[in-house]
């Protein structure tokens, strides 16, 4: 199946996105970056809570460019070794800021409950 097919879309957006992909994606949001980048970012915007491994990254960046969330941007070379840059699709970008939009949504909700004032029409607690 092509990465935008409807029902791969829809799948996805049931599912929900796991917070590595969802930090990875964040990672790449500000621009294109090479692996350990990647990888650096993924630590600082977690609060040092996610600690990628080179290999799990890989398999991430390589799923992902496979579903259309991200693309090689570039490929250099430093120091005798290949450095590959990769950067958010459009896909990615609209993946990434509507999973941010159902974060905050959801946020919102447990906030209210926590507060005691449910959601309107939502039955009080016994």
């Amino acid at each position: 199946m092509m990465p935008d097919s409807p029902i791969i879309c829809i799948l996805a957006a049931m599912a929900g996105m796991r917070r590595p992909t969802f930090l990875i994606l964040s990672a790449l949001a500000l621009g294109p970056l090479h692996g350990y980048a990647v990888i650096k970012e993924v630590a600082r915007l977690s609060d040092d809570s996610v600690h990628l491994a080179a290999g799990t990254l890989y398999a991430a960046l390589d799923r992902l460019s496979d579903e259309g969330l991200v693309e090689v941007d570039r490929e250099q070379t430093v120091d005798g070794r290949l450095r590959r840059y990769y950067r958010l699709t459009a896909t990615g970008t609209a993946a990434l800021a509507a999973e941010a939009e159902q974060m905050q949504r959801d946020a919102r909700m447990v906030t209210q409950r926590l507060r005691g004032a449910g959601p309107a029409g939502a039955p009080s607690p016994a």
